[in-house]
């Protein structure tokens, strides 16, 4: 339990530094939406590129890391769609509470798979994302197209948008360099190297500045389910799982990671371009980032004491 803790910490220690920064204007407004801008675009394709390409991919359990956590977000959305009517709310806060209640945010996982497991854990959560993220999107922008009170604004192109995604296309590009056995040239990977070192402090620092506790506390309830089902019943169903398709060891550890974090900030800008309830959103986010810091610990504990 305590290397867990040792092991986690530092990561929500950032986040709540990089709330600090932003709360009381020690760094200015004008610094974080670059600097979010640079973590997703550069420095985190950057640490993907090197750590996929640089991999041993033989022995890993790719399809049945997959499919466990493919079936988990299938089961969760089924269950909010099954439960719609019941819920009482409006279309745009239904599609916030089912982002919240799917979307991963790939910086904390990375952060976490990193700490525990180092670059196995890296290479792990790599094979997450790309079964993960297309899945999230598709299903995201389908219930947004569906149910959001503008549907007919940022629809675009849901095949384009997964594609030019820069993660999975850094996940891509790395898997190809490693499987092709020409692996990353002398100079360019080691400039890659270096660019990916920025990725896990500032995408931490920018999460922790994308926190909002006044939006998580103008709508409890909707809130409350989301992070139970984002926090609880997606790690459990998950859990359950990869031991259903015989994952073990770090696998099913980096399973139960992935599917443990909290909700990604990406899904607060979906919300306001396509008509959801951002103000719901941003606090399901919030949420679930403070509330990971207890659940995370404690379902990688469980999941080492029963298996």
């Amino acid at each position: 339990m305590t290397a867990v803790v040792l092991a986690l910490g530092p990561i929500f220690l950032l986040i709540l530094l990089g709330f600090f920064l932003k709360s009381r204007k020690v760094v200015t407004d004008a610094f974080w939406q670059p600097a979010e801008s640079l973590t997703y675009y550069a420095f985190f394709p950057a640490l993907l590129v090197v750590n996929t390409a640089n991999a041993d991919l033989s022995g890993l359990s790719i399809f049945p890391l997959a499919a466990s956590l493919v079936c988990a977000t299938l089961i969760v959305g089924g269950i909010l769609l099954a439960l719609k009517p019941a819920l009482g709310i409006g279309g745009a806060a239904f599609t916030s509470l089912f982002q919240g209640a799917i979307r991963p945010n790939t910086y904390v996982g990375l952060a976490a798979a990193s700490a525990l497991f180092g670059a196995p854990g890296l290479t792990l959560t790599a094979i997450c994302i790309v079964f993960i993220v297309p899945l999230v999107n598709l299903l995201s922008i389908t219930v947004l197209t569906r149910f959001a009170e503008r549907p007919e604004t940022g629809r675009g192109n849901i095949l384009i948008e997964i594609v030019k995604n820069p993660i999975i296309l850094a996940c891509a590009l790395g898997a190809g360099l490693n499987l092709s056995g020409l692996g990353l040239p002398p100079v360019l990977g080691s400039f890659l190297e270096i660019l990916g070192r920025a990725a896990l402090p500032i995408g931490l620092l920018a999460v922790g500045a994308g926190l909002n506790l006044k939006a998580m506390r103008q709508d409890a309830k909707d809130v409350t389910i989301a992070s139970i089902l984002k926090l609880v019943v997606l790690p459990l169903l998950t859990l359950l799982g990869g031991m259903a398709f015989g994952l073990e060891g770090i696998s099913l550890s980096v399973g139960l990671i992935y599917a443990s974090i909290p909700c990604s900030a990406s899904a607060y800008v979906l919300a306001r371009q396509m008509g959801g309830d951002a103000t719901l959103m941003a606090g399901i986010i919030t949420a679930t980032t403070l509330i990971a810091a207890v659940t995370m610990p404690l379902g990688i504990i469980l999941q080492k004491t029963l298996y």
